[in-house]
């Protein structure tokens, strides 16, 4: 993806836009987005974290608030690309902590650019829903369909 490999990073204004019109207008509650956090070793090799400037990207379009804070992985993960749905799963168990202060009893809306598996947006639910979050939602660029 031009966006996380080809250093594209200008692209995550497009992309929010586009999903942008996904987020219903005129909900009821105020969600908190929070975009999918990198390893701050993945960070550091990448130079950014492209969930990031999508949720940021996205909250400038719509007016949620976003927070980069509110979910953090604790451990380093290899690269999910060749494994298999049940080696993603255990490769992302327990790998994400949620702030409690930031996010109890909100909705929250994970941002990432894609979904292949969902193996990784579960994991970051489990880790919401541990610290008593009231709903995660989820929006994407993109859905691998295998």
């Amino acid at each position: 993806m031009k966006l996380k490999h080809g250093r594209r990073v200008a692209l995550a204004r497009t992309m929010a836009s586009a999903m942008a019109r996904r987020l219903a207008a005129g909900r009821t509650d105020a969600p908190l987005l929070v975009p999918v956090p990198l390893h701050r070793w993945r960070i550091w090799h990448r130079g950014f974290n492209q969930a990031g400037l999508l949720a940021a990207a996205l909250a400038a379009r719509t007016g949620h608030e976003w927070s980069s804070r509110a979910l953090e992985r604790t451990r380093a993960t290899r690269p999910l690309r060749q494994m298999t749905v049940r080696q993603r799963q255990a490769q992302v168990r327990g790998a994400f902590v949620a702030t409690r202060s930031l996010v109890e009893g909100r909705t929250v809306i994970l941002v990432d650019d894609v979904r292949t598996t969902g193996g990784t947006l579960n994991a970051c639910a489990s880790a919401l829903h541990r610290v008593g979050v009231r709903r995660v939602e989820t929006i994407v660029w993109s859905r691998v369909v295998r």
